[in-house]
C-alpha cells in the first residue's frame, strides 16, 4: 500500500473509530442535538432589515462545499459578489481575488472590508494582510453577513470601500458534543478535524468549545506543490447580566503558489498548465519558475474578548479588545547572485561562501560582465569550482526559451559558458511581521417618546498597528541537486517598520415612527503612518490620512408584514497604507486616498416560504491607487524593494441590480437564486497624457468585473440523504485596463451528496459522509485577475468526507 493510501485511510479511520467506540444511545442524543442545532441556527439568505442591501449564508449553501475549502469560498454565490482562488482548497493567497459591486480585493488592490465577529482583519493584503481563512475554520464558521454597498455605519475597516464581509463564527451548543471529521480528495488533499463542546457549565452560564484541523494538497498543474495548513481554535460565552465572548486562533499555513498567464495567446497554447516547473534542473534561468520556491508562509494568531450589557432597558453597551500577531514570508529563486561585495578580480565571490551578511545598500558593479550601453552588470550568474565569476564566451547567443520566451541574453545560458560551469541563485525571502492590538466601544440609548421611537448610537474604534518588513537573499549551496541555500544570508536588501495608528468615531440616529425607519448619521478616519528606517538607507517619513466627516442615511418602510422597503448613502473611505512607503524615492505628493460615494435602493419580501429581494445601486469611487506587480510577461523584476508600484488612476463608476430568491416550497426541498447586472467603468484621471501612460481609458470597463453573473442552488433531503446542485455563471471580463484581452465567459457546477449513517444503521445516525464535486463538467477557464493578468481556473475536484458526533 502506498503512503498516500496509508495517509488517507488513516483520515477516514479517525471518523470511523470514533464510532466504534461511541454506543448507540449516545449516537442517538448527538444526532439529535445536532439536528436541533442547525434548526436553531437557520439563516435567511435575504439577511436583516436595513436602509442598505445585506444578505446571509443559509446553511444549505454553506453545506455545499466541503470542509476543506476556505471560508472566502462560501460567500460566492452571494448576489454582487465574487471569489476566485487558485485551487479548490483555498491553498494560495497570491492568485485570492474578491470583489463586490466592481470594488476588489486581490493582488493589487484591497477595496472590500473583511471583519472577523465584527473586528478588523488588520488589511487584506498580500504582504501584510490576513485575509477570513486565516482566522477561521470552515467547519467553524455559522454564516457570513455581507453588506453589499453603504453598509453598517460602525463596520471596523479600513478598506471596506464597497461592502464589507463579516464572517461570524459558530457560537458553542448547550449540550457536551465531540465531532471529529475527516476528508480525502483529488490532488492528495486531505484534512483531519476534530472539535469538543463543553456544553453549559457554571449553572448553566458558560459554555466553550476547542477545535483543531490539518489540511494539506498538491497543486492541480503538475502536483508539486507541498501546501499544509493547521488551524487551532476556541471560543467562550459566559451568559450573565454582563455577556462575555471570547474567541482564539491560531493558524499555520504554507503554500506553493501559482503563477498569472500573462496573455491571451499563452492561454490558448496551454489552458492546463500556469508555466512553473515540476522538477529543478539545474539552470537557473528555469528554476527561477520551480514552484516550491514559489511559496506563502504565514503563521496568524488572533484574539479577542468581548463584553455586552443593557442597562434599564434603554441603554445597550458593546466593548470589545483585540490582538493580532503575524509573522509571513514569501520566497522566490532569482537565477542569479546580487553583487554586494567587492572581491575583486579573479577572486572567488563571497556571496557564496555563506559566512557574512551585508545589510542594505546597493548592489555593486561587476567588472567582469560589461553591458552594452558600457556600464556593468551587477549580478552575476556562473562561477567555476571555486566560486570565481564568469564571463559567457565572446559572441555566444543564448538559446534558452523557458519560462518567458524570446531570446535569452547569454549570461543565462550555460551552453555559453566553458565546461564545468557553476550556475548561481538566490534564495530571495520577503519577511513580513505585524502585531495589532485594538479597540472599540458602542453605545445605543432607546427612548420612546410617544408615537416616536428614537435610538441614538455612538462608538470610537482605535487601534495600533506595528508592522516590519525585510528582505534577505540567500545562496543556493547547489544549482545543480536543487534549491537548498545557505542559512546566513549574504545580503539583507532593506529593514523597516511601520507604526501606525487608526481612530474612527461614529454617530447615527436612528428614529421609528409606525412603518417608517430613518437614519442619519456621520463618520471620520484619522489614520498614522510612519516608515522607520532600519539601515538608515531612506530617510524616515510619515503620511497622514484623515478623511472628511463621512455622512450616511437611509430609511425603510414596512408597509405591510413581512414587506420592506429601502434607501441609503453613505461616503466610505480607505486611509493610504504602508505600502506606499515601501520605495525609496517615492513621490507621495500626488496620491491621495481612495474614496467612494454609494447609492442603493431596493425592496425585500419575506412569508414563510419564500424571501426575495431586489436592489438597485449606484457607487462612484475616485482616486483609485492602483498597484501594477513587478511581475510581468517580461520576467521579474527581483530587486524591486515593493513588489511593484502605486498611482492614482482616476476612479471607476458603477451602477447595477441584484436580484435574490430563496424558495422552499415544500419539505426538504430550497431553491435558491441569484443575478447581478454590474455596469462598472473607468473615469480616467482627467488627464489624457496621463491615462495613456498608465492603460487607462475612460468608459473602459473595469478589469476583472463581469456585467452579468447568476446563481442557480437547489438541495433536497429525503430522509437520510440530501442533493445539492449549485451553478454559477460568470460573464465576460477584460484582463486588462485597456479591454484588449476577454477572459471568455463560464459555467461552473457544484454537485453535493450527503448521507446520514442512519441509512446504514440506528447505531450510526450520528455519522454522515459527503461527497463534493467542483467544478463538475471539468471547465475550462480563468480565474481570478490582478494587474493586467490572470490565473488559470481549478479543474474538476472531488472530495469525500465523514463527520462523526458523540
Amino acid at each position: 500500500m502506498s503512503f498516500q493510501n496509508i495517509r488517507n485511510a488513516s483520515v477516514l479511520g479517525t471518523c470511523l473509530a470514533a464510532i466504534a467506540i461511541a454506543s448507540p444511545a449516545v449516537a442517538e442524543d448527538a444526532a439529535d442535538n445536532m439536528a436541533d442545532g442547525a434548526n436553531a441556527e437557520t439563516i435567511v439568505v435575504t439577511g436583516m432589515r436595513a436602509t442598505y442591501n445585506n444578505s446571509a449564508l443559509s446553511e444549505e449553501l454553506i453545506a455545499d462545499q466541503p470542509p476543506i475549502a476556505s471560508v472566502l469560498d462560501l460567500v460566492d454565490t452571494l448576489p454582487g459578489v465574487q471569489v476566485q482562488e487558485g485551487d479548490a482548497f483555498g491553498f494560495d493567497d497570491w492568485s485570492t481575488a474578491v470583489s463586490i459591486r466592481g470594488f476588489q480585493t486581490n493582488l493589487d488592490q484591497q477595496q472590500v472590508g473583511i471583519t472577523i465577529d465584527g473586528l478588523p482583519n488588520g488589511g487584506s493584503n498580500y504582504g501584510g494582510g490576513s485575509k477570513a481563512n486565516r482566522f477561521i475554520d470552515t467547519m467553524n464558521i455559522r454564516t457570513v453577513e455581507v453588506s453589499q454597498g453603504t453598509a453598517d455605519i460602525g463596520s471596523l475597516s479600513n478598506e471596506a470601500l464597497g461592502g464589507t464581509l463579516n464572517f461570524v463564527t459558530s457560537d458553542p451548543l448547550d449540550e457536551m458534543r465531540v465531532r471529529l471529521s475527516g476528508s480525502v480528495g483529488d490532488f492528495e488533499a486531505s484534512r483531519y478535524y476534530g472539535r469538543f463542546d463543553t456544553g453549559l457549565f457554571l449553572n448553566d452560564t458558560a459554555k466553550a468549545w476547542i477545535s483543531y484541523s490539518h489540511q494539506e494538497a498538491t497543486d492541480w498543474v503538475g502536483g508539486s506543490a507541498q501546501n499544509h495548513r493547521d488551524n487551532f481554535a476556541g471560543k467562550f460565552i459566559i451568559d450573565t447580566p454582563v455577556k462575555v465572548t471570547g474567541y482564539v486562533s491560531y493558524d499555520d499555513a504554507h503554500e506553493d503558489n501559482y503563477d498569472q498567464v500573462y496573455s491571451a495567446l499563452q492561454y490558448q497554447l496551454y489552458p492546463h498548465t500556469d508555466g512553473l516547473t515540476t522538477n529543478w534542473t539545474g539552470v537557473p534561468y528555469q528554476d527561477q519558475a520551480y514552484r516550491r520556491a514559489w511559496s506563502t508562509l504565514r503563521k496568524n494568531f488572533f484574539a479577542y474578548l468581548k463584553a455586552d450589557t443593557t442597562i434599564g432597558n434603554v441603554l445597550d453597551l458593546h466593548a470589545a479588545a483585540y490582538y493580532h500577531d503575524m509573522a509571513g514570508r514569501g520566497d522566490w529563486v532569482p537565477q542569479y547572485v546580487v553583487n554586494v561585495t567587492d572581491d575583486g578580480l579573479g577572486n572567488p565571490e563571497s556571496e557564496l561562501s555563506g559566512t557574512g551578511t551585508v545589510n542594505g545598500g546597493s548592489p555593486l558593479p561587476v567588472l567582469y560582465l560589461p553591458l552594452p550601453d558600457g556600464g556593468y552588470d551587477n549580478r552575476f550568474y556562473f562561477v567555476d569550482a571555486n566560486g570565481v565569476g564568469l564571463t559567457p564566451d565572446a559572441g555566444c547567443t543564448g538559446s534558452l526559451t523557458y519560462p518567458y520566451g524570446g531570446t535569452t541574453a547569454a549570461v543565462y545560458d550555460p551552453a555559453c559558458y566553458a565546461p564545468g560551469a557553476i550556475g548561481a541563485q538566490s534564495y530571495r525571502h520577503t519577511h513580513y511581521r505585524k502585531d495589532r492590538t485594538g479597540g472599540t466601544l458602542d453605545a445605543s440609548w432607546n427612548a420612546d417618546l410617544g408615537m416616536l421611537e428614537n435610538t441614538l448610537r455612538g462608538g470610537v474604534w482605535y487601534e495600533d498597528t506595528n508592522r516590519q518588513e525585510w528582505r534577505d537573499w540567500h545562496n543556493v549551496t547547489d544549482t545543480t541537486v536543487g534549491p537548498a541555500y545557505d542559512s546566513t544570508p549574504y545580503w539583507t536588501q532593506y529593514s523597516r517598520k511601520y507604526p501606525q495608528d487608526t481612530f474612527k468615531w461614529y454617530v447615527q440616529d436612528t428614529v421609528k415612527f409606525g412603518p417608517v425607519t430613518a437614519n442619519v448619521g456621520a463618520k471620520q478616519f484619522i489614520n498614522h503612518i510612519k516608515r522607520i528606517d532600519l539601515f538608515g538607507d531612506t530617510e524616515d517619513t510619515r503620511i497622514k490620512s484623515k478623511s472628511d466627516v463621512l455622512l450616511s442615511g437611509g430609511i425603510q418602510v414596512e408597509p405591510i408584514y413581512g414587506l420592506n422597503v429601502f434607501a441609503g448613502y453613505a461616503e466610505n473611505f480607505k486611509a493610504l497604507t504602508d505600502s506606499v512607503l515601501e520605495y525609496n524615492n517615492a513621490d507621495l505628493s500626488e496620491i491621495k486616498p481612495e474614496t467612494a460615494e454609494n447609492w442603493e435602493a431596493g425592496i425585500r419580501y419575506q412569508n414563510g416560504w419564500f424571501s426575495g429581494s431586489a436592489t438597485w445601486f449606484k457607487s462612484k469611487f475616485s482616486n483609485q491607487v492602483i498597484f501594477v506587480p513587478n511581475s510581468t510577461s517580461a520576467g521579474n523584476d527581483y530587486l524591486g524593494e515593493g513588489d511593484g508600484k502605486f498611482f492614482n488612476a482616476g476612479g471607476i463608476d458603477s451602477e447595477g441590480f441584484e436580484l435574490l430568491a430563496n424558495v422552499r416550497p415544500m419539505q426538504g426541498l430550497n431553491l435558491y437564486g441569484a443575478y447581478t447586472y454590474i455596469d462598472a467603468t473607468y473615469r480616467g484621471t482627467g488627464n489624457a497624457d496621463l491615462d495613456a501612460e498608465q492603460g487607462v481609458t475612460p468608459g473602459n470597463r473595469v478589469a476583472g468585473i463581469p456585467e452579468h453573473m447568476w446563481v442557480l442552488s437547489g438541495s433536497y433531503t429525503y430522509g437520510p440523504v440530501t442533493l445539492g446542485v449549485t451553478g454559477k455563471y460568470t460573464g465576460n471580463r477584460f484582463v486588462n485596463a485597456d479591454n484588449s484581452w476577454t477572459a471568455e465567459n463560464y459555467f461552473l457546477t457544484d454537485l453535493n451528496v450527503s448521507v446520514k449513517g442512519e441509512a446504514i444503521s440506528d447505531s450510526f445516525k450520528a455519522l454522515e459522509f459527503a461527497l463534493t464535486v467542483n467544478n463538475l463538467t471539468d471547465e475550462d477557464y480563468l480565474g481570478g485577475i490582478s494587474g493586467g493578468y490572470a490565473w488559470i481556473g481549478a479543474p474538476r475536484t472531488m472530495i469525500f468526507t465523514a463527520t462523526a458526533d458523540f
